[in-house]
């Protein structure tokens, strides 16, 4: 008995699917098969694919694939809860993005899904008390990705980064589970107090492209914020608010925003 659970608990439904996808994209597509081998199907689980990406994506004359590789693996096999993340981000990507038709996209194309990824492995540096480290990721982040997220913010999981340029999370953010963001979206303070002074965003809120949340505000759970929004005062759970600044315009039209990315304004 023993023995079964061990094999079950094994099994890993969503790095199979990548797997399966990955030698379909070998078959159809031979010129990329050096790419598909090198950052999947060479790799035996999603955690360790992941690193790979990590550190081919991140390294520079500064630091080297080697050494970023295995400060990825080290933080996958000390914190488990990267790895779930990592899955509930694929899956909301999948599930949310109508660009995406395969799980293996965001991983091997997605810049949204690679920098919240990469975010992760920072964050996970921070609270090892690797403060400089956690910064030289953000800063190749920035970089690679034009994605700047602090290390130290906390982010959720079953996040979708769609686009993702220009996307800045400010050092004492919280984005909750199962949210949406479109491309130039700021979560920023204002001032320069140095205390809590960043947004924090509810689980399952859509927020639209362009739109800034600014100062140490709550963002309610599954509300919407139109495109080009800046945001300035708290947000009631459920409910839409556009404009600059941005006012309360109605409800937020479904029970799970983040989940439908329906961003139309209707009119009563």
């Amino acid at each position: 008995m023993a023995e079964t659970k061990r094999k079950v608990a094994k099994l890993d439904p969503v790095w199979s699917r990548i797997c399966d996808e990955a030698e379909a994209a070998v078959r159809d597509e031979p010129l990329l098969g050096g790419l598909v081998h090198s950052s999947l199907l060479h790799h035996p689980t999603l955690e360790r694919a992941l690193a790979y990406r990590f550190s081919l994506k991140l390294a520079s004359g500064e630091m080297s694939e080697q050494i970023l590789r295995e400060i990825a693996d080290e933080a996958h096999a000390d914190d488990p809860a990267l790895g779930q993340a990592a899955r509930a981000d694929l899956v909301a990507v999948f599930d949310r993005d109508p660009a995406c038709h395969r799980f293996l996209q965001p991983i091997l194309f997605f810049k949204g899904f690679q920098a919240v990824a990469a975010y992760r492995i920072a964050h996970w540096l921070w609270m090892k008390g690797r403060l400089d480290m956690a910064y030289f990721v953000q800063m190749r982040c920035s970089e690679v990705f034009g994605v700047d997220i602090h290390p130290a913010a906390r982010i959720g999981k079953g996040v979708m980064i769609d686009h993702a340029h220009s996307i800045v999370i400010g050092e004492t953010a919280v984005v909750g589970d199962n949210v949406s963001m479109l491309h130039s979206v700021t979560l920023g303070g204002t001032g320069k107090e140095e205390e809590d002074r960043h947004p924090k965003i509810g689980d399952g809120v859509l927020i639209g492209a362009g739109a800034k949340v600014l100062g140490n505000i709550k963002i309610g759970a599954n509300s919407r914020i139109a495109a080009g929004s800046v945001v300035l005062h708290d947000v009631p759970c459920c409910k839409t608010v556009a404009g600059v600044p941005a006012r309360i315009v109605g409800d937020a039209g479904c029970p799970q925003p983040a989940v439908t990315m329906d961003q139309i304004l209707r009119e009563d």
